[in-house]
Formats: structure tokens, C-alpha cells, sequence
């Protein structure tokens, strides 16, 4: 009921409701009530009938509190780094770009939350995440845990639905994709722009504001905004376009990586948006550090001038992006598991 509630006061433009933490249909609370639930589930439920519980951050503490009461292991989803590594990065950007703050949510958990967070972490048996950021962004005290790794899966693509051929005289399409705000490096793929003044390169952002459009239209005027879209227009966008470009600052491992890679498009990412694997450099993209303007500016620049190797660059990349599957995704946290409950 509180999801439904939550569904509805957004749609209705209720804010007050859906406020973080302290609304009653806030996703906080949609978490708690359903670790509430699964709690009190487990208290009915004999220890016998049951080796594991599953739970994601934020809505495991009290189903966790329960398992360990009743000898039962507790398995913890962390599909972001830890808050503590969030934190940490979120602060470093408010400080190095003041006028991007109003873009960096992510911080004003409460101290409750936090302690929640960290005592989830401490329940838990095993971690399962879906790349090595993840993990290595956990504190030293957690890092010796049982830790399952999973990459998520991406569009399976039939290759003869793409056109890998590019048009020489149009600009060279750069196509970013995800909410307009720095914690995804937005601020630093501008600055990149402002500085390819002589290139003819054009930038398209498909994403939700998280300022005014004029803050954005102030930072760089030229790039051109798409609207959210269905998930097979998003897929048709991406196949328009030339290069995807994402230069996080923290994720957990960033879905529209592995959607552009399927649609044939190469990448230029941090290693923060957790798919390092994702790139052979210069034959699916290129790995750059974070808060470098001037890394990526340079990969757009040689993209732009070496436009004839970006359709074997696609190929490759649609080829690399159809070995990871949602199948693979979960065979291959069920066969761990499986491993290590026979095992205990």
C-alpha cells in the first residue's frame, strides 16, 4: 500500500508525501515497512525451512536482525558504492564546483540512515554488487566478507538493426545519458565542450533536469536536451548517435553503458561508473580519470578526427556488451550462493 501511495503522490506532484525520509510514502518508508514485513514473516516461519534471507540496502536491518536470531545467513545487495565512499566523493565535487551543488543529492541522509546502513553492512554474511567499484569502495572492516560479483546484463541487439556507417560531414554525435547532474560528471563533459571550439562535434543529453534548464543553457547553450523517452526509444536515440560519453563521479554500475555498447556506439567513462571492464582502448572506448575535462576532450577530439574507425570501435563494442546477460547476471549469483550455503 505504501508503494501504491508512493506512485500516486508522484504522479500527483505531492511532494510533501514523498519527502526524503520523513514522508509517509517516501521511498525510506516504502523500504522499512517492507523490511518490517519480511521481519515479522520470519518470526512465523521455522529456522528449518530456511538457509538465507536476501535484502538490498536500506530495507535489510530489521530482516536481517531476525535471521541472526534465528541462525539463518544474511545475504545484502549493494548495487551502489557504500555511502561512506558516496559521501566522501559528493563533498569533493560541492567543493570543487560550488554552482553544481544544487545537481549533488545523495548526502542528507539522516545519522539514523547512516547507522542503519553500516549495521546492515555488519549483518551481513555475503555482498553481492555488480562490479569491482562496489566492493572496493566497502571499509577496510568489511572487505574480508564473502563478496559475490555480478555485472548487470544489457540489450540482447540483433547487429543488422544498426547502421554502423558514419556520415562524414554531419557533427560527430556525443550522446550522454542519465539524470543532469554532476555526480554522473555532467559539469565536466560541458567544460570538455567549451573547450572543442574548432571541432565539429555536437552533444545530446537525454536525461531529467535537476536545476532549471537555465542553469544548464548558462553552463554550455549548444548541447541539444532529449526528453525521457520508453526504453526502446532511448535504444532508437542511442543508434543516432556516434560516441557515448558518461564520466561519473560514483555510481554502482551505470545500465546505459552496456544499452549504448549494445546499440553499437563506443565509450569514453571513469572507472567510478563500474564498467573498467567494458573498455578495450581503442576498440570499445577509452577509461578516463574522473574530474578531467581535459581526458575527455581529448578522446572527442581523436574520435573526430578518426571517424573511420568508429564502426569497427561500435562492432566491438555491441560484441563485448552480448557477453554480459541478464542470464549470466543471475546464474551466476544463484551458483555462488548455492556454493556457499552447501559449503557452511
Amino acid at each position: 500500500m505504501r508503494e501504491l501511495g508512493r506512485l500516486f503522490a508522484t504522479k500527483m506532484g505531492l511532494k510533501k508525501l514523498t519527502e526524503h525520509e520523513s514522508g509517509i510514502f517516501s521511498i525510506d518508508q516504502v523500504y522499512r515497512s517492507l523490511d518490517s514485513y519480511v521481519a515479522n514473516d520470519l518470526s512465523r516461519i521455522p529456522s528449518s525451512d530456511l538457509s538465507a534471507v536476501y535484502a538490498y540496502e536500506d530495507g535489510a536491518l530489521k530482516t536481517f536482525r531476525k535471521a541472526k536470531s534465528k541462525g539463518i545467513k544474511c545475504i545484502y545487495d549493494l548495487p551502489i558504492a557504500y555511502w561512506e565512499t558516496k559521501h566522501q566523493l559528493i563533498t569533493e565535487e560541492k567543493e570543487r564546483l560550488p554552482a553544481w551543488t544544487q545537481t549533488l543529492g545523495g548526502i542528507q541522509d539522516s545519522t539514523e540512515k547512516l547507522n542503519r546502513k553500516e549495521e546492515e553492512l555488519r549483518l551481513a554474511d555475503v555482498i553481492i554488487g555488480p562490479g569491482s567499484f562496489v566492493m572496493d569502495s566497502l571499509p577496510a572492516w568489511a572487505k574480508k566478507k564473502r563478496k559475490i560479483i555480478s555485472p548487470f546484463g544489457s540489450p540482447q541487439t540483433q547487429a543488422n538493426i544498426i547502421n554502423f556507417d558514419i556520415e562524414k560531414e554531419r557533427p560527430l554525435r556525443v550522446l550522454f545519458v542519465g539524470s543532469m547532474g554532476q555526480r554522473k560528471g555532467l559539469a565536466d563533459l560541458f567544460e570538455a565542450m567549451h573547450q572543442l571550439t574548432d571541432q565539429n562535434i555536437e552533444l545530446i543529453i537525454l536525461g531529467s533536469p535537476l536545476a532549471p534548464m537555465e542553469f544548464y543553457r548558462e553552463e554550455y547553450p549548444k548541447f541539444i536536451h532529449k526528453e525521457t523517452r520508453p526504453h526502446a526509444e532511448v535504444l532508437k536515440l542511442m543508434r543516432s548517435c556516434d560516441v557515448f560519453c558518461l564520466p561519473s563521479i560514483v555510481e554502482g554500475r551505470a545500465l546505459v553503458m552496456q544499452e549504448a555498447m549494445s546499440q553499437g556506439l563506443p565509450i569514453i567513462i571513469t572507472p567510478n561508473t563500474g564498467g573498467a571492464d567494458l573498455v578495450a582502448e581503442r576498440e570499445t572506448g577509452f577509461l578516463i580519470p574522473i574530474r578531467s575535462p581535459e581526458a575527455i576532450a581529448e578522446k572527442l577530439v581523436w574520435f573526430s578526427e578518426n571517424r573511420d574507425r568508429i564502426p569497427k570501435m561500435g562492432r566491438k563494442a555491441q560484441k563485448v556488451s552480448q557477453k554480459y546477460t541478464w542470464e549470466k547476471y543471475g546464474d551466476k549469483i544463484s551458483n555462488d550462493l548455492i556454493e556457499y550455503l552447501n559449503n557452511e
